[in-house]
């Protein structure tokens, strides 16, 4: 079970979110022009990374914000949650110098 902390609400169960998929894709700047392939590339196709990966979530129980997490979906940590206004924070570089 994931804890994911709400921007608004604060640290909730993961039962009271809402799933919204990968998180940055950019609406077609000319919808009217895509063909029957391009609209499938651009509704079902999505990136399947290993490692962090930046998700949208809404609070369906709660304040119904959408906001988007950085989730590592190796180990399910939420590494960063952060509003749809706010850029997507960068992570420090694992092994770094010691």
């Amino acid at each position: 079970m994931l804890l994911i902390t709400c921007p608004w609400c604060g640290p909730r169960d993961e039962t009271e979110y809402h799933y919204g998929g990968q998180a940055h894709l950019p609406y077609p700047q000319a919808p009217a022009d895509l063909d029957d392939q391009q609209w499938a590339e651009y509704v079902f196709y999505r990136d399947n990374t290993k490692g962090p990966f930046a998700e949208r979530w809404m609070h369906s129980t709660g304040c119904r914000r959408w906001f988007n997490v950085l989730r590592d979906t190796v180990t399910n940590d939420v590494l960063a949650v952060y509003r749809l206004d706010e850029p997507r924070p960068e992570l420090p570089q694992a092994g770094g110098n010691r």
